[in-house]
């Protein structure tokens, strides 16, 4: 028995032998880090959602290297991790364009469709992250199918004053430092905020020292991942006026993040690598990189005239992506990079998406009824550029019209549905490559690549739910179809994905997803006590997803496997638990659970289940929370083991992951200094360097084990005042 296993032995028995529960707490406790909302929501149109929150507060207690890893902690959501510092969206195993993330009101738009795309947004500007699981497509429309991650900024403050917080942070692993100034002002009706924030990071560790591309092995100096070094820079700026019967608030932030690849992931030249001058400095960024650019400007009013609320959100938004890479010749294309080109040598592709967004609704009281009648129309327009093709250029609007009720039948009981109809218009450009190929017939041409596409799609989706307080019972249940319109990337794609190592075929004949799905959530709140159980099910008519074949491509990519997307039926249920328990006043247990199970229902992978899928996982943690004293308060210490069980349903050629079992450990205080207040925060993820493979890691195709040990610590400091009026 190793030291591992005997140290969760001791950790598990001290939280649950019977000694721990003699003393018990004297008060109501609030869930104040993680907690699942109930009566915060009875009035609102996703009352019989289950919906996870964290503040601004947990966000820093457990903040991790992206904001969806942060987020990972909570049951049924996980990060498709890119490395140590990018990660995308999965809600119940479903993300990419499946989960929509919206901040200040306006969905967040860039590249979601990439493995290596992560979210442009800044954890450290946030007050609120809720996470919605299920569908809320009768909401925020097609992405939303998976769910939603709603994000806000702080709240503005409720007297004249000016406040404000500065956060050094660093990280062990892969040598982070950095920094985040927050700062929020009023005086009188008017309000003004904004931050900047700046992170630098060295190439991360794994606890491996060789790791193995296309059975190729690749030794890694000092257990670094060479190449993964970044640089992420953001500010934001807020201001506007706010009443009892109007407000209006601007938000404007600009998010750029500088990060390379794995050097010897990227395509097929895993040998080709100059380890001398890759690992001359960890903190370098040479190619194969991404520069990413992320602009955002909303405006958000609101306006309470007589029995009416009318909320008008507008967004303007553009993602700038930049891939750089060596030129590399594959297939016909020339061996030396032509002087005549326009486009730079080392420009392997380039988006340049912009995203133009309006939401307006009214909610009024009609008899016993809340209702909420709305509409939102988006349009973007995404340009290509660079050596290499995936997708085409294309243009995309979509309109949506909502109509939500809300009826309590009593003090105990209300109920709520919705209907949405959408309309969705994309045309993309057509492409031909700037090389000649050899044809069958022994003649040369340009190959078309994509032809001008044009496609429409429409959908009514509709939504029903209840919830029911029975004394410290509460239950919801919640029932609807919802839909989402494939993307440019399913319909149109004809290259290689050198970060999925692919070649990747859409099909421009594809239907739109229809997604029909029930939740139930049961939660039950003690003094002392927190319990809730959230099942869910969901069956899709028509799920799109990639498909590997038997054809290998000798044009583009030397000898990629082809994928292309179809369709099939899949069925997916699971559910998520979440335990909190306090046998004494200072302390703790906390129990967080989820399974998902997918499984294709028709085509040629039927029986499989779906990629990225996350195997099922256990959290079990002790906190330790003493009374404050003078000069230390809000403290906390706390132990977490995390259980994650062997996947073994997978979709060909993904590989079995093994399950494994990995401790963590935080404490933090207030350290009060006269007047002063220093908010010390410390992390120790990992404890145990432990090797293991996350099945919704994004270097997991490359058996690439997720980062060892790290040793997080942030420094808050807090400042200023409100000032009464």
């Amino acid at each position: 028995m190793n030291r591992r296993t005997i140290f969760s032995l001791l950790f598990t028995y001290s939280i649950l032998h019977p000694a721990c529960a003699q003393e018990k707490a004297t008060k109501t406790i609030g869930l104040k880090e993680v907690y699942i909302e109930g009566g915060r929501y009875k009035k609102s149109a996703e009352g019989a959602m289950s919906i996870d929150v964290l503040t601004s507060d947990s966000l820093q207690k457990y903040q991790a290297g992206s904001l969806m890893q942060t987020l990972s902690r909570l049951p049924g959501v996980n990060a498709i991790g890119i490395g140590a510092s990018q990660s995308k969206p999965q809600i119940r195993g479903l993300g990419f364009n499946r989960v929509a993330t919206v901040e200040n009101g306006i969905k967040h738009e860039g590249q979601q469709w990439g493995l290596d795309h992560g979210l442009e947004i800044d954890q450290y500007s946030i007050g609120t992250a809720e996470i919605i699981k299920g569908a809320s497509s009768f909401m925020y429309g097609s992405d939303a199918i998976g769910g939603v991650i709603r994000l806000s900024s702080p709240t503005e403050l409720q007297e004249n004053g000016l406040k404000g917080h500065v956060n050094l942070l660093t990280r062990s692993n892969n040598a982070t430092y950095g920094g985040s100034l927050q700062l929020q002002g009023r005086n009188g009706n008017w309000v003004f905020g904004g931050g900047v924030t700046h992170l630098g990071y060295a190439d991360y560790r794994v606890p491996t020292d060789t790791v193995y591309v296309y059975n190729y092995a690749v030794r890694l100096k000092d257990r670094q991942v060479r190449n993964t070094a970044g640089q992420e820079t953001s500010f934001q700026l807020r201001g506007g006026y706010v009443s009892d019967r109007f407000s209006s608030i601007f938000y404007l932030s600009n998010y750029h993040t500088k990060i390379g690849f794995f050097a010897n992931a990227h395509g097929l030249e895993p040998r080709g690598v100059d380890t001398a001058l890759y690992d001359l400095s960890d903190r370098d960024i040479l190619y194969p990189s991404q520069h990413v650019n992320h602009f955002k400007l909303i405006s958000r009013n609101y306006i309470a005239q007589d029995a009416h609320k009318i909320w008008v959100d507008l967004g303007y938004q553009r993602n700038y992506r930049q891939e750089f890479n060596n030129y590399t010749a594959h297939g016909y294309m020339p061996p030396v990079y032509p002087q005549d080109m326009t486009i730079p040598m080392n420009l392997e592709r380039l988006y340049d998406k912009e995203i133009y967004h309006m939401t307006v609704k009214d909610e009024f009281i009609m008899a016993a009824h809340r209702l909420t009648i709305g509409g939102n129309a988006e349009y973007q327009l995404n340009n290509i550029d660079g050596w290499s093709f995936l997708i085409p250029a294309y243009r995309q609007k979509a309109l949506g019209l909502f109509i939500h009720d809300q009826y309590p039948i009593n003090e105990q009981t209300i109920l709520y549905g919705a209907l949405r109809y959408d309309y969705s218009n994309i045309h993309s450009s057509p492409y031909q490559d700037w090389f000649a190929s050899k044809l069958e017939n022994n003649q040369s041409a340009n190959i078309v690549r994509a032809d001008e596409l044009r496609r429409s799609f429409n959908s009514l989706v509709w939504s029903l739910g209840a919830t029911r307080q029975m004394g410290l019972w509460e239950a919801k249940l919640n029932v609807g179809k919802s839909f989402r319109v494939p993307i440019a990337q399913e319909l149109a794609a004809n290259g290689v994905n050198y970060h999925y190592f692919s070649y990747e075929k859409g099909d421009a004949s594809l239907s739109p997803e229809q997604s029909y799905q029930m939740d139930l959530s049961v939660a039950r709140r003690t003094g002392n006590t927190y319990i809730a159980f959230t099942p869910f099910f969901n069956y899709f008519s028509n799920y799109i997803y990639l498909n590997p074949t038997s054809g290998y491509d000798q044009f583009y990519g030397a000898g990629n496997q082809i994928f292309e997307y179809s369709q099939s039926k899949v069925r997916r249920y699971g559910a998520e638990l979440k335990v909190e328990y306090r046998p004494l006043t200072h302390w703790k247990v906390e129990l967080l659970g989820e399974y998902v199970r997918s499984e294709q229902l028709s085509g040629s992978k039927k029986g499989y289940t779906l990629p990225f899928s996350p195997a099922p996982s256990l959290v079990l943690d002790l906190s330790w929370l003493p009374k404050s004293s003078t000069y230390f308060k809000e403290s906390y210490l706390s132990l977490d083991s995390k259980w994650t069980a062997s996947q073994k349903h997978i979709v060909p050629p993904e590989e079995k992951t093994k399950g494994y079992q990995i401790l963590n450990f935080r404490a933090g205080t207030q350290l009060v200094l006269g007047k002063s207040v220093l908010q010390l925060r410390l992390q120790v993820q990992n404890i145990f360097d432990t090797r293991y493979m996350d099945h919704t890691s994004f270097y997991r195709l490359i058996s690439l084990p997720e980062q060892g040990r790290n040793i997080i610590l942030s420094v808050g400091i807090p400042f200023g005042k409100q000032n009464r009026s």
